[in-house]
């Protein structure tokens, strides 16, 4: 079971990747009130595991520091994306949030990797163009995707952002997000949920003229 929360100043989806069975969860992407996310976690008798970040600017990241002062979890991110979460000018903290924010992950993921949290099966798909090292989390017992800001119902993550890059956007699109099966369902960063098969018959952008 996949929930999920919509937290801070920009309406970010925070998801919570349930194994039903045991009630452990991951945490994808806690953008903001930490007080919020452990109130959650206590009300739905859930047992987080671990934290995974699909890319890293500052809405998606913010409540990671308050997180860490209740619970230490591994935060598992993008190798690709290193630069940008240490660096509080490229991942828009300081000029947007008012505060630095960086992140250090305890795990850094290659293109393909898969791993285990929560008794739930990852993998990591790296998905740059959003920026240089955007993924998505393919979760293939539960036929879903946590997308971040690489694909939203009916559109895509912006491109003109630091490290961002509108060839690397159209690649991603045409070999990556294109390949997928259609039935799998879509956790996107903002917005509503959607589908691999809706996105390709309705979202422009996957027709790669933008």
């Amino acid at each position: 079971m996949i929930r999920g929360v919509v937290l801070g100043p920009v309406q970010t989806n925070v998801y919570f990747i349930i194994n039903d069975e045991t009630s452990e969860c991951v945490i994808a992407d806690p953008a903001d009130s930490p007080q919020v996310i452990t109130g959650l976690l206590e009300k739905e008798g859930l047992t987080p595991k671990g934290i995974i970040l699909t890319h890293g600017h500052y809405d998606h990241i913010a409540g990671i520091e308050g997180l860490e002062k209740e619970i230490r979890l591994p935060i598992y991110a993008a190798e690709a994306e290193k630069r940008l979460l240490g660096d509080v000018d490229l991942n828009h903290s300081l000029m947007s949030y008012g505060r630095g924010i960086t992140v250090d992950a305890d795990v850094w993921l290659k293109d393909g990797e898969e791993f285990d949290l929560a008794g739930i099966h990852f993998r990591c798909m790296y998905t740059p163009g959003h920026t240089e090292g955007s993924c998505c989390y393919l979760i293939d017992s539960m036929k879903a995707m946590i997308s971040g800001d690489t694909l939203f119902e009916g559109s895509i993550g912006r491109t003109d952002l630091p490290t961002g890059s509108v060839p690397q956007m159209k690649k991603t699109l045409k070999e990556r997000i294109m390949g997928l099966d259609d039935d799998i369902s879509v956790y996107p960063g903002h917005g509503g949920m959607t589908t691999i098969g809706d996105e390709k018959k309705w979202n422009p952008f996957l027709g790669g003229d933008f």
